[in-house]
């Protein structure tokens, strides 16, 4: 994996016509109906629009206004009922990007006009995505909300990509780990030294403009050099693309590569698991590898 070979995954990802009953069957979930002057703080998933859950496409087709963020693929947004107002709010590193306490106003100044404010987040709002500050914000004004988790990238994401983030023959532990703290410094005041020797598996979100440094603190730390990584641009999306290399090798591999964000990264002996497991590559031909790990090699040979 060394030489931290770029793959793109587009493999065939035809839709096919609902089934017969399929909408009856939805209307007797009977999901929540979205009351005026309420937010609703919701997870999009990590891209692809198949993953959006139910109660996030019931909001969708309800919400007077949709206020998205930059992680949020626009084939989602179709979704929304005809006439929806449709906000951008996006927030991305290194460029500008309306403040927090901006977003969190025009939510309360929208919800107090009586509409009904969908907040539309990447992944899942509670996982690195400031979800818990916006509904803390909500209670602050008195604005009525409800939560609506969504696939996180770093799990969902990954599983596109053919890693799973844990497996019984790797790990039974896994850490999820930001890239930057507010103001995009690398978050320093974490115990990498524990981190390092404690957990199996990493995976970072929002880290690509610091992986120099954190490669450097987890090795320093302890963690092998040659130990694989992944990382996986646009994830679920049909441009996706998956550079494998290693921690010692990988802010190398990404300057090479021109590999640009948004990008989840995983560090452990899951990424190898990919060889086996990666069933879009399979769509396109690859053959896949029943026994990635050895296991079987090293049961024969005892």
């Amino acid at each position: 994996m060394s030489e931290g070979k770029v793959i793109s995954l587009t493999g065939t990802r035809t839709g096919s016509s609902a089934p017969e009953g399929s909408a009856e069957a939805v209307s007797r979930l009977a999901l929540p109906a979205f009351e005026p002057g309420w937010v609703w703080l919701v997870g999009a998933g990590p891209g692809d629009p198949g993953l959006l859950t139910l109660h996030a496409l019931n909001a969708l087709q309800q919400a007077d206004v949709v206020v998205y963020d930059a992680l949020v693929d626009e084939t989602v947004l179709q979704f929304a009922k005809p006439g929806a107002k449709l906000e951008y709010s996006g927030k991305r590193g290194g460029k500008p990007s309306p403040k927090q306490r901006d977003i969190s106003a025009r939510l309360v100044e929208l919800a107090r006009k009586g509409l009904r404010v969908l907040r539309l987040k990447g992944g899942d709002p509670f996982v690195f995505g400031r979800g818990g500050e916006e509904a803390l914000a909500r209670v602050d004004a008195g604005i009525p909300f409800r939560i609506v988790p969504g696939v996180t990238a770093g799990v969902g994401g990954l599983g596109y990509a053919g890693i799973p983030v844990t497996h019984r023959d790797v790990n039974h532990a896994v850490t999820f780990i930001t890239g930057h703290v507010a103001g995009g410094a690398v978050p320093e005041h974490l115990d990498w030294p524990s981190i390092a020797r404690g957990s199996p598996v990493i995976v970072l979100y929002m880290a690509l403009s610091h992986l120099d440094t954190i490669a450097t603190l987890l090795i320093e730390n302890g963690r092998r050099a040659d130990e694989p990584v992944a990382l996986v641009r646009n994830a679920t999306l049909k441009d996706q693309a998956v550079l494998e290399t290693t921690l010692g090798q990988a802010a190398e591999d990404v300057a090479r590569t021109g590999f640009k964000a948004p990008a989840i990264i995983v560090i452990g002996d899951v990424v190898k698991l990919r060889e086996g497991l990666d069933w879009l590559g399979a769509l396109e031909g690859r053959v896949l590898n029943r026994d990635p790990l050895n296991l079987r090699t090293k049961q024969d040979a005892g």
